[in-house]
């Protein structure tokens, strides 16, 4: 299994939201993906970045759009509430569409607009061939990259990271994953039914930095059902997405002058 050549890319772009976000709200926008950011709404840098990678030949808009994100969209997708909800129906979209057997997904979120053209090339060309690719990044490039950014980071045994706003996916093989990756989501708060799913060594394992990469990533196959791999990325962009204020003053700050 194998992307095809070229822009054989087809993509999911998540820009749902909760319609009583506070965040958006004092922008004066239904969903977080439309807070204006130099003049246009965040999700279009976004879109605009998978359009110029040359390496996306469709693209499935989940979520309310606007005029300017219609003319960067194939298909327009309605919310329908949850993240996991909304990259099924992403991908459904895309398969009634036509997807080419063989065909990977790339799936991102609308709020990491620091994400440019040819990182994504670097993603999409380094990834492994597995049904589920998470890329990830450490926290120096984060900290190199954007000074004073928070995120959230977990340390293991190779480093410590925080998690990418974009992965790639097997649609054929999505309804495999998917119902145990809802299980995995719905435990996370509480550790009993984690460790439960994952096993309670493997749970103090992660807890403690003990856990590599590589034994994170046979416990997440194992998991979920099926092949997945984690990929190192140096692109902080990739996993600093806009959630508060100050997030938004560090995406103006690095955008680059059009």
């Amino acid at each position: 299994m194998t992307a095809l050549a070229g822009g054989s890319w087809s993509a999911v772009v998540l820009g749902g939201g909760d319609p009583g976000d506070p965040f958006a709200a004092r922008h004066g926008v239904k969903v977080k993906p439309l807070i204006p950011l130099r003049g246009e709404p965040m999700a279009a840098h976004v879109l605009r970045a998978l359009r110029g990678s040359g390496r996306v030949a469709r693209v499935a808009y989940v979520g309310p759009t606007t005029p300017e994100l219609d003319a960067l969209v194939d298909l327009r997708v309605t919310d329908h509430g949850t993240l996991l909800s909304n990259l099924e129906a992403g991908v459904e979209a895309l398969r009634v569409a036509g997807l080419k057997p063989g065909e990977r997904v790339l799936v991102v979120t609308a709020d990491i607009p620091m994400l440019r053209a040819q990182q994504l090339c670097d993603v999409l060309d380094s990834a492994p061939d597995a049904a589920l690719v998470y890329p990830v990044v450490t926290r120096k490039a984060c900290e190199a990259a954007y000074p004073g950014v928070k995120r959230t980071y977990v340390r293991v045994r190779d480093g410590t990271f925080t998690g990418g706003n974009l992965f790639l996916l097997d649609p054929a093989l999505i309804s495999q994953f998917l119902p145990r990756l809802r299980e995995v989501l719905d435990a996370r708060k509480t550790p009993w039914k984690l460790a439960r799913l994952i096993g309670p060594g493997v749970l103090v394992s992660l807890l403690t930095g003990r856990l590599s990469v590589d034994k994170l990533e046979q416990k997440v196959s194992q998991v979920l059902g099926v092949p997945a791999r984690a990929l190192i990325t140096p692109h902080a962009a990739v996993g600093t997405d806009v959630d508060k204020e100050e997030d938004l003053t560090l995406a103006e700050a690095h955008l680059p002058e059009a």
